[in-house]
């Protein structure tokens, strides 16, 4: 039986630049990818995994900027990485806030769950998968759902913050470039 390999990644501070505590990314024109961020899904891809984004975006339900524009940037990212052979195989958000109690919102694990099913890929492949987020909420996500995570230094947090951490990633990397190398190298590729 073929392994299933599996990525699951935040979006804001992993594949594009954060844009700080509180701040947004509204609309495509702010959207900046990260350097080496379509060189390092294009890796994973050719290696076979499947990738994931699995973000929350409250800003919608906050109404700072609409589901459209959130689509629109969603959109113009896929066809960009698409085009650099760096092709994701959906992208989850949870629109709501923490007082929603929704099940998706991160570190619940719903958006995993939905990429799961909607993917007819078994739970056990969690065990094999990786998270990789920029903050601690990120690495609570991964845990959560049984994933080896990797914390990047690349977006929100810091090296310095690590006595305040409630988890301690498996792997810290300084950006989605180095997490990939540990990805593939943990993975014998």
């Amino acid at each position: 039986m073929t392994k299933i390999k599996v990525v699951f990644l935040d979006r804001d501070g992993v594949i594009n630049k954060y844009p700080g505590d509180r701040e947004y990314v509204t609309s495509w024109k702010e959207f900046r990818f990260l350097p080496g961020v379509k060189q390092a899904l294009r890796k994973l891809s050719r290696a076979g995994y499947k990738i994931f984004v699995i973000s929350n975006q409250a800003g919608v339900i906050k109404g700072v900027y609409s589901q459209q524009a959130l689509d629109e940037i969603t959109q113009n990212m896929i066809k960009e990485l698409t085009a650099f052979n760096a092709g994701l195989q959906a992208v989850y958000y949870c629109i709501h806030r923490d007082e929603d109690n929704c099940n998706c919102r991160k570190p619940k694990i719903g958006m995993i769950e939905q990429a799961l099913k909607e993917h007819a890929i078994p739970e056990s492949a969690l065990k094999q998968s990786f998270f990789i987020g920029d903050t601690i909420r990120d690495i609570e996500t991964g845990k959560n759902a049984g994933c080896s995570t990797i914390l990047v230094f690349c977006g929100k947090e810091k090296p310095r913050n690590k006595t305040n951490w409630k988890q301690s990633p498996d792997f810290t990397a300084q950006d989605l470039r180095e997490a990939v190398d540990i990805i593939l190298s943990s993975s014998g590729v």
